[in-house]
């Protein structure tokens, strides 16, 4: 079985992956556009990892400018399969408390204005999404926290809104009612299109503060979340480097094919531009590891 190759798309912070070897920064045009950033390749514990910071270097794109779709389509060119997302969240739960990590597994979408998929433009496709988060990639991620004796929760619902404004008092508390347990603003569509990409996608969601519902606590600021931040950072490098260390040679991933299997249109009937588009996905293109 070739190796297989993990990706990490880090969040507010975490601009780089300390440890890698043989580094090499690749720069890639995609059929939807410009990716955050240049990616990162090298090894880490001996595994292939091509990293990318999600706002690019020097933090300089808002979570609603960040070109989704460029970014999972350049981790699928450089042929990776398993997928991280390392993302700063507020908690909405009080046992979820400044730096604590939470794997979770559920998303509620409140984003307005993103392009959230691969297909269109003549190819329909529907993905399955009832469970959007790889719960074998989240199980080592949650396994490794524990071996390293981080604080972390398996399993919760992560609430994405647009933003790029913090919750205002009232909507901290709706979503409260509703049941999440962490807020953020850049994990969706990141994961439905790392689902349309057959990618086995998971996240280490980092809380940074309370949001705003918290009486106990200040309202979340930028302040607020930079002090947090840079322990969180580094404990998810910690993650990491260990995830790589110890992921399972025998591991497959259980959404390859996902994006053929999707598509509701014949194949006579694609047409070409959208056809030429989907190419890599739909494993007509070669990759480059």
């Amino acid at each position: 079985m070739s190796q297989q190759v993990i990706g990490v798309i880090g969040g507010s912070g975490l601009y780089d992956i300390e440890g890698l070897q043989n580094v090499e920064t690749v720069q890639l045009d995609t059929p939807f556009g410009a990716p955050s950033d240049a990616y990162v390749t090298g090894t880490l514990a001996g595994r292939k990892l091509v990293f990318l910071p999600r706002h690019g270097r020097g933090h300089k794109l808002l979570p609603s400018e960040l070109n989704f779709r460029a970014n999972i389509w350049g981790f699928v060119k450089l042929g990776v399969r398993w997928l991280i997302s390392v993302s700063a969240v507020g908690s909405m739960r009080e046992e979820i408390a400044p730096g604590h990590m939470v794997m979770v597994d559920q998303f509620y979408d409140r984003t307005k204005s993103r392009a959230s998929s691969f297909f269109g433009d003549g190819i329909v496709g529907h993905v399955p999404f009832g469970d959007p988060i790889c719960a074998d990639l989240s199980g080592l991620l949650y396994d490794g926290a524990v071996a390293l004796g981080l604080t972390a929760h398996k399993g919760g619902t992560y609430i994405c809104i647009e933003g790029p404004q913090f919750s205002t008092r009232a909507e901290s508390n709706i979503y409260r009612s509703w049941g999440v347990d962490v807020i953020g603003m850049t994990n969706i569509p990141e994961a439905k299109l790392a689902r349309e990409a057959g990618l086995c996608y998971a996240t280490i969601a980092m809380a940074t503060d309370y949001d705003c519902w918290h009486d106990g606590h200040d309202d979340v600021s930028v302040e607020t979340v930079m002090k947090t931040l840079q322990d969180n950072v580094d404990n998810a490098r910690r993650l990491i480097a260990h995830v790589a260390e110890t992921f399972p040679a025998e591991l497959d991933c259980r959404y390859s094919g996902t994006t053929r299997a999707a598509i509701m249109t014949a194949p006579e009937n694609w047409p070409a531009d959208a056809r030429a588009r989907l190419a890599l996905l739909l494993g007509e293109e070669g990759t480059q590891a």
